[in-house]
């Protein structure tokens, strides 16, 4: 197919497609998703070989959040059964972000729900990265707390932390439809102001919610143009008592589509499958690790994974290795492209790599999920797809599907990892 030779070649360059040749992506059929695959999986082994990248999430403070985003577990009004709970204690994270790193994560990222940290609240999370950071000195830290006021971003940065989230979520001209206590923009001055104090900025987006191809092409534009170091994939699972508990449009096809589009935008950055891989990829979960190079470890935010362990057979089976705490995760150009800038993407192991970085991570309690062995997600709905390309057993209710957390930070039981 021409076009994918082209975006083959030109991601091997290193030269970003037009938005027409990534609206062509989102458009191609299911009987071509094989072909799709395998030329983002060329561009992915040119800067990443067979590595892929654990991340693991401790979740800080759950529930309660005074934002109203329409996709979120914690939001303001929901009515999911989630955990909720306030600060856990240093000690405690710490603990939490063990069990992950046991099961080869080379990243924690420390998740609290809310607008965005008090200076207090800065003061809680330079503890728990020490308390980390003590226990194991390699490990890569990112926060995400939502939106940072002045300073904040060099004081995390001072006080450990390697990377901070937060993801744009959606296109400007749809965010209005999902949020209404903060703004696109101010997602954006977050993003630079991680950027500015020589974080490694993680940064991504929800695939759904109603937005178009084109808002899905313009996001992933604005990702690129923000020089994200990592880039989380989100795809959402409906959690019954939010907004958007009915929005099941996903299929296997359509999320590969998407992570391929993201692949061929951002050619040499993270890409990381975030919440909802396990209930939309499901047993095509092996293909996107074809595209992307970076997942979650076991459970998320407010949701259960599926099985740690399942997560490293799935990589080892489908020929791929864990990403050690000596590889550098970003390619030796964006490496020496950062420090030259003084920015922090490469720390003992490289970018934020998305939450997600933090997937899921949602600095406003939004990133509220991801599957389980009986799955579930944080983010991440559909456009109505191509006439003939995505109907099928998606479109049925699968509320089944999503599996509230209730182990690991904020419970007594032993957590996922």
């Amino acid at each position: 197919m021409d076009l994918l030779d082209t975006l083959t070649a030109k991601g091997l360059r290193r030269e970003i497609p037009t938005r027409e040749e990534a609206l062509a992506v989102l458009a191609t059929t299911d009987d071509e998703i094989l072909d799709v695959v395998a030329a983002a999986g060329r561009v992915r082994r040119q800067w990443f070989g067979r590595r892929v990248k654990l991340n693991y999430l401790v979740n800080l403070k759950s529930g309660l959040c005074p934002e109203d985003c329409s996709y979120c577990s914690q939001r303001l009004g929901s009515k999911a059964e989630i955990l909720k709970y306030t600060w856990l204690k240093p000690e405690q994270a710490a603990e939490a972000a063990a069990a992950g790193l046991a099961g080869g994560a080379k990243r924690v990222c420390l998740v609290a729900s809310g607008r965005g940290p008090t200076d207090r609240d800065i003061d809680r999370v330079a503890d728990t990265i020490a308390a980390i950071k003590d226990a194991n000195e390699a490990v890569e830290v990112c926060a995400c707390l939502g939106l940072l006021s002045d300073n904040q971003a060099e004081r995390l940065k001072a006080a450990g932390a390697d990377a901070y989230n937060h993801n744009l979520n959606t296109s400007e001209g749809t965010y209005g439809d999902i949020t209404t206590t903060h703004t696109y923009a101010d997602r954006v001055d977050t993003v630079n102001k991680a950027h500015g104090a020589g974080l490694s900025a993680c940064s991504g987006l929800i695939a759904g919610m109603g937005e178009s191809d084109e808002d899905l092409v313009d996001v992933v534009f604005a990702l690129r143009e923000l020089d994200s170091d990592s880039v989380p994939v989100n795809f959402l699972i409906p959690f019954e008592g939010t907004p958007l508990a009915k929005e099941w449009n996903l299929t296997p096809q359509r999320c590969l589509r998407i992570l391929a589009m993201v692949r061929f935008v951002c050619p040499d950055v993270e890409v990381r499958i975030a919440g909802g891989r396990e209930v939309h990829l499901r047993s095509m979960q092996p293909l996107g690790l074809h595209i992307a190079n970076s997942i979650f470890l076991g459970d998320y935010l407010t949701s259960e994974g599926q099985a740690g362990q399942a997560d490293l057979d799935m990589i080892a089976d489908a020929g791929f290795e864990v990403e050690g705490a000596g590889q550098v995760t970003l390619p030796r150009h964006r490496v020496d492209a950062a420090e030259a800038a003084g920015h922090a993407c490469a720390p003992a192991g490289g970018a934020c790599g998305s939450g997600g970085g933090c997937g899921p991570c949602g600095g406003h309690g939004e990133a509220a999920a991801a599957a389980g062995s009986a799955p579930a997600s944080a983010d991440g709905q559909e456009a109505a797809p191509e006439a003939g390309a995505d109907s099928g057993p998606n479109d049925e209710l699968r509320s089944d599907l999503v599996r509230v957390r209730r182990r690991g930070a904020g419970t007594e039981l032993a957590p996922n990892a």
